[in-house]
């Protein structure tokens, strides 16, 4: 028998646990993306992509499809529908399990400022007098840093947004991580950066951009991530899995003991 299992995924954490779980072939895999990106790489097993209208529309897929167990696997800065999840797997008593890489710490020689929201990052680049910034912050956060006219900005982004924000000067470079170390260098480099904006998403595919950075006593405003939903966290993908099979192996003891005949 296959236990449904529904995959809030899109990150790298996402996709390799799709993988894992089709490999085990004893759970039915849907892995749902939001479909921000055109051309999505897809994950193994079942997909779907896009929105299912708020809390109510998930439960009611939940129960259509008969999910036995979630897990969100989404961006870190998705917190919007880690909280849906939440919500839904409590009307649904369904367990939720959120699978997250770890944040990425300031080592000696980081020049980060941590900040909680995009005014306080705009202020902070005024602060350094930065001229040539770097944001490397997804194209859904743009339009917080038009018209700031007097500043140079390289976009790095998976794909362009439609329409383009009004960004006066910038550049926007197309492409998908990871990014070697050796290239990130060259990039900073060549495009004379001397401040990098991000968010603190984890994780080693972006990561280089932050040693290259170090290095070169670039200054680093990182924004810090929301609050999420209080549910059990894992942050690798082996820890997914034994919880899985944790969670499966309660269900279908409790199962059982519904079954046997009761002692006379």
């Amino acid at each position: 028998m296959s236990h449904p299992v529904l995959i809030l995924g899109g990150t790298s954490e996402g996709y390799m646990l799709a993988d894992r779980l089709v490999g085990v072939g004893r759970f039915r895999v849907i892995s749902s993306l939001a479909g921000r990106t055109e051309t999505p790489r897809l994950p193994a097993g079942e997909v779907r992509i896009g929105g299912f209208g708020g809390v109510e529309g998930l439960v009611g897929y939940l129960h259509q499809q008969g999910i036995r167990f979630v897990i969100d696997a989404t961006h870190p800065f998705a917190a919007q529908m880690g909280w849906h999840a939440w919500s839904a797997c409590q009307r649904a008593s369904l367990p939720l399990l959120r699978l997250e890489r770890p944040p990425w710490q300031p080592e000696p020689g980081d020049r980060w400022r941590q900040v909680t929201d995009w005014t306080e990052a705009i202020a902070y680049l005024r602060w350094l007098n930065a001229a040539r910034v770097f944001l490397a912050i997804g194209r859904q956060e743009l339009a917080h840093f038009t018209g700031l006219d007097d500043l140079w900005f390289l976009i790095r982004l998976v794909s362009l947004p439609d329409p383009l924000p009004p960004v006066r000067q910038a550049e926007w470079l197309l492409a998908r991580g990871p990014f070697a170390l050796d290239d990130e260098r060259a990039l900073l480099d060549r495009y004379r950066i001397d401040a990098i904006v991000c968010k603190n998403s984890g994780g080693e595919a972006t990561a280089a951009k932050l040693i290259a950075a170090r290095e070169r006593g670039i200054p680093v405003v990182m924004l810090q991530r929301p609050e999420r939903a209080p549910v059990p966290s894992v942050a690798t993908v082996e820890a997914a899995l034994a919880w899985l099979e944790s969670v499966s192996a309660n269900q279908g003891s409790a199962k059982t003991q519904q079954a046997s005949p009761s002692s006379p």
